[in-house]
């Protein structure tokens, strides 16, 4: 289409030349013309204004022809013109349809736009394969995005390897430190091993994320705490979390280490070893358990004010009941009365008293307009006994080499504190003041107890556990 343009353009450059070449030209002689006619001077004026007028409109025609020529000329130069901006216009609209998002600012997207602009015929301007060189770029754009997403996630995954990594040594570090026997040193290293090992083969972020060493950190742990228990030389531990302190059998505290499902809540724990103390406890009776207590009782301790167990476990070793004062005391009395009024009209008036051994009389006669006659009998018997002994003097006595068959008093006292409470068994009648009646127990606990109950010494409750 550019050829037949260029052709026509050419044509119509050798059509105007000649036209004015035609014009440059003289006119060619003509014939040589029979004499003329002589013409009037009118005929001549009219002859030269008619070949004026043919002149005139010769170049009037030349002129138009001329001017038609090169509006077509100019015409032709630009719609070829126009029809390659157009082009141009179509392939830069092209260029951005297709280079836009990441590949807004490509270089190639530069550079086919320079080559477009630099066009200079549509033949040019077909040659460049924008669809080519676009599709080329993206590919190019994808594979670098590919790689760099898959260098992304592989730095990723590394730094995540390395944190996790991190974290399971340093879980294990305190684990690392216990003392413990070689075997269960061994499993624990080669539990970190493995553990180390699957973090190193995880091909993914969320292989690495679902390596959980808690369970065995916690198997491991329980491990540690079962041989801790064996290792104590008691046949009692303590087990300690937070404020609570227990005793256990061995056996007893394994199982309450089994049956913790929480790392954190398993490392609270504390295993100590048992050791008793005896301490003397001076209660009134009823702090003791109403002084029920016989050595070898099972016992716990509390704090009356707060209501909290300050001793879990404990036993009596020995208790003395507060009975050494036995009083005795018996009455008894009788007595009778008897009284007798009567008045008589009489002046005369006479009063006889005696009194023959207990028994008293009284008789008034009085004699005046009326006679009044009282008698009175009164009766009265009393009797009583009482004894009051002092077992503490007793005993002192008998140390002392005082009282005369010893053996005989011990075997009447041996026991007297017991046979009270017993006899109160029996009838049910309370014969010691659960209050006043003091109770010392000597009783046998763990060390780690005893600074909380000299702390509330004066208001300990001692409860016999049963069973």
């Amino acid at each position: 289409m550019a050829e037949d343009i260029e052709a026509k353009i050419r044509r119509l450059r050798e059509l105007g030349r000649a036209v004015s070449e035609s014009e440059e030209q003289p006119p060619t002689p003509a014939p040589p013309r029979p004499p003329r006619r002589r013409i009037s001077r009118v005929g001549m004026l009219r002859e030269r204004e008619r070949r004026k007028r043919i002149i005139i409109g010769a170049l009037v025609l030349a002129i138009i022809i001329i001017g038609a020529i090169i509006s077509v000329y100019i015409y032709l130069e630009n719609k070829a013109a126009r029809e390659l901006e157009n082009a141009k216009k179509a392939k830069i609209a092209e260029v951005n349809a297709c280079f836009k998002g990441p590949l807004a600012n490509d270089t190639a997207k530069i550079q086919l736009i320079n080559a477009i602009m630099a066009a200079n015929s549509l033949e040019e301007l077909q040659k460049i394969n924008v669809k080519e060189v676009c599709q080329e770029r993206w590919k190019a754009y994808e594979e670098a995005k590919r790689k760099a997403e898959e260098e992304k996630l592989a730095r990723e995954l590394a730094e995540i390897k390395n944190k996790t990594k991190e974290n399971i040594e340093i879980a294990f570090e305190p684990l690392l430190q216990v003392q413990v026997p070689d075997t269960l040193r061994k499993e624990i290293v080669d539990t970190l091993n493995m553990l180390l090992k699957e973090v190193d083969e995880a091909k993914t972020k969320e292989e690495v994320l679902s390596i959980d060493p808690n369970p065995y950190l916690l198997d491991l742990w329980k491990k540690v705490y079962y041989y801790r228990i064996d290792s104590i030389p008691t046949t009692k531990v303590i087990l300690v979390k937070g404020n609570v302190t227990n005793i256990y059998t061995k056996s007893e505290a394994k199982e309450v280490i089994s049956k913790v499902e929480s790392l954190a809540d398993l490392l609270q724990y504390q295993v100590r070893e048992v050791k008793f103390v005896q301490i003397a406890l001076v209660l009134s009776r009823k702090d003791a358990s109403g002084g029920f207590l016989k050595p070898g009782d099972k016992i716990e301790i509390y704090d009356k004010r707060t209501g909290k167990r300050l001793v879990p476990e404990g036993y009596v070793v020995l208790v003395l009941v507060d009975a050494s004062q036995i009083n005795l005391a018996e009455t008894q009395s009788k007595s009778k009365s008897e009284s007798y009024s009567e008045t008589k009209s009489s002046q005369q008036s006479s009063t006889t008293n005696y009194s023959p051994g207990e028994t008293s009389y009284q008789e008034s006669q009085s004699i005046s307009s009326q006679t009044s006659v009282q008698q009175t009998i009164s009766e009265s018997l009393s009797a009583g006994y009482s004894y009051n002994v002092n077992l503490g003097e007793v005993l002192k006595a008998i140390a002392a080499g005082k009282i005369k068959s010893p053996d005989t008093v011990k075997e009447v006292l041996e026991g007297y504190g017991w046979r009270v409470l017993n006899l109160e068994e029996q009838t049910n009648l309370l014969a010691l003041d659960p209050d006043r009646t003091r109770v010392l127990v000597i009783v046998e606990i763990p060390s780690e107890f005893m600074e909380e109950v000299l702390k509330a010494e004066n208001s300990l409750v001692i409860g016999k556990i049963s069973g």
